[in-house]
């Protein structure tokens, strides 16, 4: 949308904000912020997706809102729905609410629930679309991702030393980081909805793979867990425990690993796993976001953080935009993305 208000603004940006709350917790579904004002402009309810299966955002704002909501003004991070299925439209929740006007960031790519602009526009409601779409596709962007390219949105977590090394020459890796970095790992795991490893890091570290307290004990939804290769995988190992539920995937091709948790309404998959799956991902350019924690320590030999790619010379860097910069005690939390588009689609697609 050009020249849109500051008013405009300001209220998207808040919705924005809400939508972010819902972070980790709706899986399968978007998370979503909104604003009602009423017919004077002023703010009277806001409302997020908290939870998949709860009441959207737009029907949280109206409720709060009630009857101040007749002839107000919607913002809203996505196009609202025009589907049934655990909740009702939203777009119709709008409608009988007796809402003016609908101001959404993001249309939504999802077939099935798209139409919500369209049905509004019908019923004489003033629609707007694109106030500050890039922040609301920026918040929304793992399952825009995911909906969009027709598989999960991947990214690729490590751990290492100044000299690169994520595992000493006997294998043994605990622990590399400090704890508020490890803290952290377990912040970031509960924000997605799936924690993938190699065999060979399960017969190594025998990883549980969950999302711990500081106590170490689990906490919260815990992400599907993910096994991948031919190898058998002990029954003592923890991620076979009843923590959280393990699928096993013998397969070394990441394709398939993103095909089958696809299926499994997967929107964004941590690869957690060694060097090996690490380095097939990044073959197969299916590597979306790198989180990579540096120690302040060296080891001099033992096993890199990624294997084999390919490189004969040193054109052949693959290079990676540094999107932040945080410190955790003495370590350092990188976000880098790539700087060439990664694959899109698997050769099966989406839903």
């Amino acid at each position: 949308m050009k020249n849109a208000s500051p008013i405009d603004i300001a209220w998207m940006r808040r919705a924005v904000e809400l939508a972010s709350h819902g972070i980790g917790s709706t899986h399968p579904n978007p998370v979503v912020g909104c604003v009602i004002t009423n017919r004077e402009g002023h703010p009277v309810g806001e409302g997020f997706h908290a939870i998949s299966g709860g009441p959207h955002a737009e029907v949280e704002a109206l409720r709060m809102a009630g009857s101040q909501a007749r002839g107000g003004t919607a913002y809203v991070t996505l196009e609202p729905c025009n589907h049934t299925g655990r909740t009702g439209p939203c777009s119709d929740a709008l409608i009988e609410a007796g809402i003016a006007r609908v101001v959404y960031a993001v249309p939504d790519p999802n077939r099935e629930a798209s139409g919500g602009a369209e049905k509004l526009s019908s019923k004489n409601i003033q629609v707007e679309q694109g106030v500050l779409q890039d922040e609301a596709e920026a918040v929304n962007q793992v399952w825009l991702h995911s909906i969009r390219v027709g598989r999960p949105f991947v990214t690729w977590k490590f751990a290492t030393t100044l000299d690169g090394r994520s595992a000493a020459p006997d294998r043994s890796s605990r622990w590399i980081t400090g704890p508020l970095a490890r803290a952290d790992v377990h912040r970031k795991r509960a924000e997605c909805d799936a924690i993938a490893v190699g065999t060979q890091t399960v017969l190594d570290d025998d990883p549980e793979l969950t999302v711990r307290d500081e106590q170490d004990n689990p906490v919260g939804r815990q992400p599907l867990r993910v096994v991948v290769g031919d190898r058998d995988v002990p029954v003592t190992a923890r991620v076979r425990n009843d923590r959280a539920k393990t699928l096993l995937l013998p397969t070394h091709d990441p394709a398939e690993v993103l095909r089958q948790l696809d299926d499994h309404q997967i929107r964004h998959l941590w690869l957690e796993g060694g060097p090996t799956l690490a380095a097939a991902f990044l073959r197969a350019r299916l590597v979306d976001q790198i989180v990579a924690y540096i120690a302040p320590a060296v080891l001099g030999s033992g096993f890199s953080a990624i294997g084999d790619l390919g490189a004969e010379s040193i054109d052949h860097l693959r290079r990676f935009h540094l999107a932040d910069v945080t410190r955790l005690g003495d370590d350092v939390r990188l976000t880098l993305t790539p700087l060439e588009p990664a694959n899109a689609r698997t050769p099966t697609g989406g839903h």
